[in-house]
């Protein structure tokens, strides 16, 4: 900004230089020729700007030097005028690429920080609050006025689509602890959760909603919370009003969340789906459609008259979740993975990514659910999360070890902890390999995979 001040300022006294030679030269005329003020200021400006035109009458001596004085003067005007506008245009130019090269600097050093996506009056709120707290944040929107008040607020902030995978990770996603989606499009938010959770699989993310019916969505595509501005104003004013009247307060209860697996499917010519439209389909196959792919272009969550036609793709979430003890039909040629894990958003997350890598992924949520589950499903590999309720990944490769049985399961310890002490400890009581928990979930699943293919 100093710099801006600067190159304005040189404008500005670049300007007077050059005014003031032309009101010296027309009033030098006028006194020495015996000009008018119109002919004076017109051999000025054809002096100054050296165009060759001939004198209005001829000039005396004294009128000459003066003339001589006014062509070296002119020069030195217009030089520096040049300069400096020129100046002024490369600075403005260079200081706007300076300044953006810096925030990216900032935002690239972020870490633990939060994502908003999309500035509206919601996401001025949630920014101001972050800053009340200390915390840092960056925020992403596509409007470039808002992207201007950003600016002048000294806000860290990226102009581009928030559903763009390159720009959150621009915006330090695999670094970053929380994200909030409070854009106005439904659509918009359900594509940043399924790219968001893919990218950081331990990412806190938090949806906006206008309308109760995309909440489950929002909730089946990997969101930890969906809120509704409106619905959640509704039940403040209304404790505010109990707790104002003597009246019990009324606390809002957690809402149920149904955990289920989103994935792709591919439509075939099959004869009963024909010309059926995506409500029809949801009917028969009791799944719901969050995105329909075809001919390369997506769209999200797409209306229900639409009608299907063979080659559609389309992401759809399979109500329920087969309980823990429940037998899994094993499909043909296609290794089971055990996911042992507290936290029901990795669970789904590694569920959806096993599942398209090609294996029969299935899931447990302590301890003695997943001694159940290699009991009677006898999986090919069991994936553990190292801390858990009860007793830990370690105590489970002990207990799955100590069955001559199951010597043939791959088992995989995933911690946080990096200590060699826990490495040890978990190689000598059973695991075949310990993994760093990490925001990049392909290694897990290539690990998973390099140690079957040793089998």
């Amino acid at each position: 900004m100093s710099i801006l001040k600067s190159a304005k300022h040189q404008v500005f006294l670049s300007i007077v230089l050059l005014c003031g030679l032309i009101v010296g030269g027309t009033t030098g005329y006028a006194l020495l020729e015996d000009y008018s003020i119109a002919d004076g200021f017109y051999m000025t400006i054809i002096t100054i700007t050296t165009v060759g035109y001939g004198e209005i009458k001829p000039l005396s001596t004294s009128g000459r030097l003066f003339t001589s004085v006014l062509i070296l003067f002119g020069f030195a005007a217009i030089a520096f005028v040049g300069r400096t506008f020129a100046e002024s245009f490369f600075d403005r130019i260079m200081s706007s690429n300076s300044e953006k090269k810096k925030m990216l600097n900032e935002i690239a050093q972020l870490e633990s920080h939060y994502i908003i996506c999309g500035y509206g009056r919601v996401g001025n709120a949630v920014a101001e609050k972050l800053r009340s707290f200390g915390n840092k944040f960056v925020i992403i929107d596509s409007d470039p006025e808002s992207c201007k008040q950003l600016e002048e607020d000294n806000c860290l902030f990226l102009e581009g689509n928030a559903t763009n995978d390159r720009t959150l990770l621009m915006a330090g996603i695999k670094k970053a602890v929380g994200l909030l989606a409070i854009l106005p499009s439904v659509a918009d938010s359900l594509f940043i959760t399924l790219t968001a959770r893919e990218l950081n699989p331990s990412l806190q993310i938090i949806a906006r909603v206008d309308s109760a019916t995309s909440e489950k969505r929002l909730i089946q595509a990997g969101a930890d919370i969906v809120i509704s501005p409106y619905t959640s104003a509704g039940h403040g004013i209304v404790n505010m009003m109990l707790a104002a009247t003597g009246k019990v307060e009324i606390k809002n209860q957690p809402e149920q969340i149904i955990h289920a697996i989103p994935r792709w499917i591919t439509l075939n010519n099959e004869p009963d789906l024909r010309g059926a439209t995506l409500q029809e389909f949801s009917e028969k196959k009791g799944f719901k459609v969050l995105g329909l792919r075809r001919s390369g272009e997506d769209l999200l969550d797409p209306q229900t008259e639409i009608k299907l036609i063979t080659g559609d793709q389309l992401y759809i979430v399979e109500q329920g979740k087969l309980a823990p003890t429940e037998k899994i039909q094993r499909r043909k040629n296609t290794p089971i993975v055990l996911i042992v894990d507290d936290n029901p958003v990795i669970l789904k997350l590694y569920v959806r990514l096993f599942r398209r890598s090609g294996f029969t992924p299935i899931t447990a949520k302590n301890g003695d659910e997943a001694l159940k589950m290699i009991t009677e499903n006898k999986p090919n590999a069991a994936v553990i999360d190292y801390q858990l309720g009860g007793f830990s990944g370690i105590d489970i490769c002990n207990k799955v070890r100590n069955e001559q049985k199951n010597n043939e399961i791959k088992l995989i310890l995933y911690t946080a902890d990096d200590s060699k002490k826990i490495r040890d400890k978990a190689i000598n009581f059973g695991a075949d390999a310990v993994v760093v928990k990490s925001n990049d979930s392909s290694e897990l699943i290539e690990l998973v995979i390099g140690l079957l293919r040793k089998k």
